[in-house]
């Protein structure tokens, strides 16, 4: 069994799963009883925390997800998503408004088929919409008992306490990896000033940080990661380069290259929940047994001498998604 940690009140195992994959964004939605048979195993390894969204499919993951947890919803740590809204050639847009909050949360709770969610998430921060609006809604559903904890994802430093001063906000998610580390500056600090939990989401950056992505050309054709700048021309040949420093890093520990990624954002503090996705158990397993790998001073200096923040190439999303990001 993994440890546990604190999401500021909210106890959790140490990392949590990412379900998108299972439905959407890396290939085809191929096998319902294997991601269903990964979410149980993750609930034996003591992996409590789930993560789906109602954007994600769209609603095919909430509904895998309450298929997944009937009969062991006392073990899970439920976590979903209102707010992003796709707008014209794929652009990212967010809805905030107090009446789309509200009726987004029923929604989810119907295709989940439960009666509570355990930490709901501001998916994405509409700008037209004051937070404390969205905020304010959040609470009625608190009280309402809909929702225990709530929660924001690639908000602002300045949004979160916005949010927080409105009702606690519980845990910021946004990415955070080797190769991803803008929230370290300034909302890093911010929610721990205010005792706010992190969970970094692709913390194995979309798997390119395992080293098994080795061309573009071995993604299926409907991977999103197909359009992520990082993964594309001379940028992916760069990174690769760093991923093979990381790989031989993690030969000399006998761990793979994923999970030294993996400790490294275990490694951040106490305070920080990684929710690395997969579809498989052997994934799952793997990264689950990051969770108790402790590194050393010196292997974090070399972790980081192979692998500085400026190193890798590329931006992390295109224009049409990075506008919606740290909002």
């Amino acid at each position: 069994m993994i440890p546990t940690r604190n999401l500021g009140e909210l106890t959790v195992g140490a990392q949590g799963l990412g379900c998108m994959g299972m439905s959407q964004a890396y290939g085809v939605r191929d096998n319902d009883d294997e991601s269903i048979a990964t979410i149980h195993r993750a609930l034996d390894l003591g992996v409590t925390l789930l993560d789906t969204s109602d954007v994600y499919g769209p609603e095919t993951n909430e509904r895998l997800v309450g298929r997944a947890i009937a009969g062991r919803r006392d073990e899970v740590v439920l976590a979903t998503k209102f707010g992003i809204v796709w707008g014209e050639g794929g652009s990212m847009g967010a809805r905030g408004d107090a009446d789309y909050v509200a009726a987004s949360c029923d929604r989810s709770l119907e295709r989940l088929g439960v009666d509570h969610i355990d930490l709901y998430y501001q998916h994405r921060v509409d700008p037209d919409v004051p937070v404390e609006e969205t905020w304010g809604a959040l609470s009625e559903l608190v009280t309402a008992g809909k929702v225990r904890y709530l929660g924001i994802s690639e908000a602002s430093a300045e949004t979160i306490r916005r949010a927080h001063a409105v009702h606690p906000v519980t845990a910021l998610q946004s990415e955070w990896s080797l190769w991803t580390r803008e929230i370290e500056a300034e909302i890093v600090p911010t929610c721990r000033e205010l005792n706010i939990g992190i969970v970094p989401f692709s913390p194995l950056g979309r798997g390119f940080l395992t080293g098994a992505i080795t061309s573009t050309a071995e993604l299926p054709a409907d991977d999103m990661r197909r359009g992520l700048p990082r993964f594309d021309g001379d940028n992916f040949d760069k990174n690769l380069a760093i991923v093979a420093a990381l790989r031989a890093l993690a030969a000399e520990k006998g761990i793979t290259a994923g999970q030294l990624a993996l400790a490294w954002v275990h490694s951040r503090g106490d305070d920080v929940v990684p929710i690395p996705g997969t579809k498989r158990r052997t994934y799952l397993e793997e990264n689950a047994a990051a969770a108790q790998i402790v590194l050393s001073e010196d292997d974090l200096a070399r972790i980081d001498a192979a692998a500085p923040a400026s190193a890798f190439a590329g931006a992390r999303y295109p224009e049409r998604l990075a506008r919606a990001v740290n909002r």
